[in-house]
Parts: structure tokens; C-alpha cells; sequence
């Protein structure tokens, strides 16, 4: 017995060791700078982190510690976000500024430091001030640990294809000019495939303007496709090919056959691509999914090419037949019919009972036009946004994460309410004028969660100004989609359809155009933890709250003091 026990010590020494031994760290240096680059018949400079656009692509093994130097040479103040990254006891370096720390102003530097902890797949990192996460955004791919494997057929490569949007005027001044007029800010002019817009813009025929994937014949591919468009949703296809979607957000799904894909701002989609078409060229391309068709949009279509080993040079590819800007049915097909892959790596059951109930309204809002000014939002007021008709106001002088850890009153108000304080017909088009519901109070209110209990929200979009699809996106935590669909939830009608067994897991969920959504995830990260639309143009007009997650009861549960050189006020 006594023999048995001490083997059982020594086995368990070895596989810590291994384990220990597999991990790696990681290490990147950020150099945050302006940058002249040519696109749609013009030069521009962009803020781009070492000069290139996409941004690096950052690859580690799950287990691994990241740590990335992020050196501010812009004249912006700037932070990063690990999207999707839950940040277990690191939420310094989650990056939302003004939540988790206060800006890198240019000239100074900041270092993120954080464990990657199960998660596999494919996540991303972006600027997180201001719109300049329009070229400041780049892959963050997490394999396997080493001796580990993907829970479907290895392919013969891995592509990242990073979905972007592109504006011919400084996105800085863009969201400038639309706080000072109260009005949207102007739309983009083109979207891009790994930072090139494709031959359908101007001046932009030159094969260094049009992304170019190179197949052969027979082998498989393994795409991890990307969002990082501002505010659209798009579709993406490959003309006469299929896809099998095997991942969203880093979470394995079953396999899901498909010959397009829909991707709102945030997510995204691993997809296996079997080049099994004539030997040839074949165009990929993206276009929006424009779900409010009273809101100006950019309705342009970016493309690269898919070109097969041995194609002739002369080849025309062919275009993909892409589904109409508005064609909800077809975006709600693939969103609802992906499920979890309940024997892969990762998995996580969903928690059966709740702690915390919530009902949250997203939509738009109004808010009041200064006296003897001129403003630009509908009835001559100014745009806003609001969640719970609570409209999120970021604070100025210290972080929330700060406040919290510091116990620093006057900075946040924990009175988010866990349902809209007025019940009215939400997804009706009559309510959408309706002065009475339309102004929402300007308040940086948080909702406190208690360690490790489970939280389930019902996400109610409304028609107030537009109806329209909203990602909504909750730092530090995957969660269970139970359920979505379209009008007005009904508890007693719409519980039926949870799905319990094998629901997806994500990060950030399309809530359905005039429709709702059901969430459920267990708050076991301590932390302030920012929940918001990932259309960028709303997260100004405050579609936005955040969840403070208080200490758990052992030292392992608690937050770390903030890192020495985290950036201050």
C-alpha cells in the first residue's frame, strides 16, 4: 500500500512536470506608430502597430503566458484588448480603457502579462480607444498544448482571414466630428481581407491591393476567420465551395456544413475548406449584413482570390453569389444551428442552476441637444444608445478596475437593474418614436455579481430609433447561447427551447434583429468586466454596463494588486 502511494506521489510529480514543461512563454514587442499606407487612390496615414496592417499575428499553445510590450509612438492614447481571453486573476491586462486601466499615452508603455487558460482555437486583439481599432487589430491564435490535438482531421495549413473595414478619413476625427454633431459618424468605404480591399474599389486592381490564397488540389484548410470590421456584420463565401465550421470564438462546435458564413464584429469562425473544385480560380468575398435597413451602411463588397496549384494565369475566377444585405433568414440559419462539442477539449457543461436572473434591453436612444445648438440625431437631438434605459458613462479620473480593488467611491454606481425599469411592446415598429422611452439617463452603472454564482440574461433587443442585430460581447467570460429568436420573449413559451445538452459557447452574441437571445455563464473571475455592443458606433452612446465580480474566499480567488507600470490618470 504503502509502494503504491509513493508511485502515485511520483507520477503526479511527472505529469506536473510535463505539464509545466509544455508551457511556454511568449514574448512580443508592440510599437504603436503612425503609418503611410496606399489604399483607394489615395495615401493615408494610420495608426498600425509595427507598421504593418493587419497587425501581427500572435500564436501560442494553450497553457502559455503572453507577455507583450506595448509601446505607445502614436499621438493617441491608446490600450489593448485580448478579445475573448478570460483573463483569470489578470484583468489589468484585459485593455477596455477607462475599465480595466487608464490610457498608454503616447510616448509611455505598458505590459500585458496574462495566462492563456483553457481556451483553443481562434481569438484576436485590438485597440481599444477611440475607433483606432480600425487598423490597430491583429490574430491571436491558441493551439493545442503540445502532445494534444484538434478534435477533427488536421489540415494541411492554417490561413488567417482577418475581415476589416477601411475609412479614406482619419478615424479619429470621424467619432470627433459625430460627438460634436450628435450625429452617426460617416460610414466606411470600403471592407478589406487581410487589409487589402479587393479589385471591386478604385484603383485597387494591382495585385497588392487584392488578397491571394493559393491552394492545391486535394488539400485541406483550415481558415480562422475573423471580424474585425467596426460596424457591420458581414457575410463571407467562397465561390462553389463549402465550408465545415469546427470552432466560434474558440469554442469547438460539431461540425456544421455550410456554403456561407455570417460573422458579426468580434467573432469568430474556424472553418475547414477542402480544395476540391477544378483546378482554377475562385473568388472569396465579403459583404455586409445590414439588418436595419433605415441606417446608412457601407454596401460595397470586398474579394480576394483562391487560386489552385497549376491554374492558368488567365483564369477569371469565379464570384460567389452572395446573399442579399438583408437576408436575416440566412443569417439566423447559421447562427442558431451551431452546437457545442460536448466530448471536445475545453468543453464546459452548461451550470443547471441560477443564481441571478436578468432581463436586458439593448437598442438606441436619444439624448438631449445642448441649448442653442444644432444636433444631427433624429428630431434634432443626439444619437445615444442605452442598455436597461441606462446609458453607459465612461468615468475620467480612474479606472473602474481601480476603483473596485482600491474601494475608491464616486467613480461607479452598482445599480444596474436586472430588468428595464419600463415594460413596454419592445420589438414593435410604433414604439420606435416614442418620446416617453426614448431619453435614457447618462450613468456609469455596474451590476455586482457574487464569486462563482451563475448568471443568466435574456437580451431583448427593441425597435426604439431602429431595429437592428446588436453583438453584444462580455469581457472575461465564454457563456451558453440556450436560446434565440425573434419578437418579444416569452418565459413561459421561449424557456421550452433552451438548449441545455450542447448549446454554443461564445464571447459575443448576435442578439437577433427585432428578436432576443438567452445567455448563461458562471461569474468565477473576479473583476470588472465590460459588456457592450461591438458596433463601434454605439459604445460611445453608451451601450454599455459592466459586471463587477467580487473576490472568491481564498487567496487563489482573489485579484492581484495592479502591476507596477499599469497607466495612470
Amino acid at each position: 500500500m504503502e509502494r503504491s502511494m509513493l508511485l502515485l506521489a511520483f507520477a503526479s510529480v511527472l505529469l506536473a512536470s510535463s505539464t509545466l514543461a509544455s508551457a511556454a512563454i511568449v514574448e512580443h514587442s508592440f510599437h504603436v506608430k503612425n503609418l503611410t499606407i496606399g489604399r483607394l487612390c489615395r495615401q493615408r496615414v494610420i495608426t498600425a502597430v509595427n507598421g504593418r496592417l493587419p497587425g501581427p499575428t500572435i500564436r501560442v499553445h494553450e497553457g502559455d503566458t503572453l507577455v507583450v510590450h506595448v509601446f505607445n509612438e502614436s499621438p493617441y492614447n491608446i490600450t489593448i484588448h485580448w478579445h475573448g481571453i478570460f483573463q483569470l486573476l489578470s484583468p489589468w491586462a484585459d485593455g477596455p480603457n477607462m475599465i480595466t486601466q487608464c490610457p498608454i499615452t503616447p510616448g509611455r508603455s505598458y505590459t500585458y502579462k496574462f495566462n492563456v487558460i483553457n481556451q483553443e482555437g481562434t481569438l484576436w486583439w485590438h485597440g481599444h480607444v477611440s475607433l483606432l481599432r480600425a487598423t490597430v487589430y491583429g490574430a491571436l491564435i491558441i493551439r493545442p498544448k503540445s502532445g494534444h490535438e484538434y478534435p477533427f482531421p488536421k489540415p494541411d495549413k492554417e490561413v488567417p482571414i482577418l475581415l476589416g473595414e477601411w475609412w479614406n478619413a482619419n478615424v479619429v476625427d470621424v467619432e470627433n466630428q459625430a460627438q460634436i454633431t450628435g450625429g452617426a459618424p460617416n460610414i466606411s468605404d470600403a471592407y478589406t481581407i487581410n487589409g487589402k480591399p479587393g479589385d471591386l474599389y478604385p484603383c485597387s486592381q494591382n495585385p497588392n491591393q487584392i488578397y491571394k490564397l493559393e491552394v492545391v488540389e486535394g488539400k485541406t484548410y483550415l481558415l480562422r476567420i475573423i471580424n474585425a470590421a467596426l460596424n457591420n456584420q458581414l457575410f463571407f463565401k467562397i465561390a462553389n465551395h463549402k465550408f465545415t465550421v469546427v470552432s466560434v470564438d474558440a469554442s469547438y462546435t460539431d461540425p456544421y456544413v455550410t456554403d456561407v458564413v455570417v460573422i458579426a464584429p468580434g467573432q469568430t469562425t474556424d472553418v475547414l475548406l477542402k480544395a476540391d473544385q477544378p483546378v482554377g480560380s475562385y473568388y472569396m468575398a465579403a459583404r455586409a449584413y445590414a439588418s436595419a435597413p433605415q441606417i446608412p451602411f457601407d454596401n460595397t463588397t470586398t474579394r480576394g482570390i483562391v487560386v489552385y496549384d497549376g491554374a492558368a494565369s488567365s483564369a477569371n475566377p469565379l464570384m460567389p453569389a452572395l446573399p442579399a444585405f438583408n437576408d436575416t433568414p440566412t443569417a439566423h440559419k447559421f447562427y442558431s444551428n451551431l452546437t457545442g462539442l460536448t466530448d471536445g477539449p475545453q468543453w464546459v457543461p452548461v451550470p443547471r442552476q441560477v443564481d441571478e436572473h436578468m432581463f436586458v434591453t439593448v437598442g438606441l436612444a436619444l439624448d438631449r441637444c445642448a441649448a442653442n445648438a444644432t444636433c444631427q440625431g433624429p428630431n434634432g437631438q443626439r444619437f445615444s444608445a442605452s442598455m436597461n434605459n441606462h446609458s453607459f458613462q465612461f468615468p475620467t479620473s480612474l479606472s473602474l478596475l481601480q476603483a473596485f480593488f482600491f474601494n475608491v467611491g464616486g467613480i461607479y454606481t452598482p445599480n444596474f437593474p436586472n430588468n428595464p425599469p419600463l415594460k413596454f411592446d419592445y420589438t414593435n415598429p410604433n414604439v420606435s418614436n416614442n418620446t416617453s422611452l426614448l431619453f435614457a439617463p447618462k450613468l456609469t452603472s455596474v451590476k455586482t455579481l457574487k464569486f462563482n454564482s451563475t448568471v443568466e440574461i435574456v437580451l431583448q433587443n427593441t425597435a426604439l430609433i431602429a431595429v437592428e442585430n446588436h453583438p453584444i460581447h462580455i469581457h472575461g467570460f465564454d457563456f451558453h447561447v440556450l436560446a434565440q429568436g425573434f419578437g418579444n420573449y416569452n418565459a413561459a413559451r421561449d424557456s421550452k427551447k433552451f438548449n441545455l445538452v450542447n448549446p454554443q459557447r461564445r464571447n459575443t452574441i448576435a442578439v437577433p434583429v427585432g428578436g432576443w437571445a438567452v445567455i448563461r455563464f458562471q461569474a468565477n473571475n473576479p473583476g470588472v468586466w465590460l459588456v457592450h455592443c461591438h458596433l463601434d458606433v454605439h459604445l460611445p452612446w453608451g451601450l454599455a454596463t459592466a459586471f463587477v465580480v467580487e473576490n472568491g474566499p481564498t487567496p487563489a480567488t482573489r485579484l492581484p494588486p495592479p502591476p507596477a507600470d499599469l497607466p495612470q490618470c
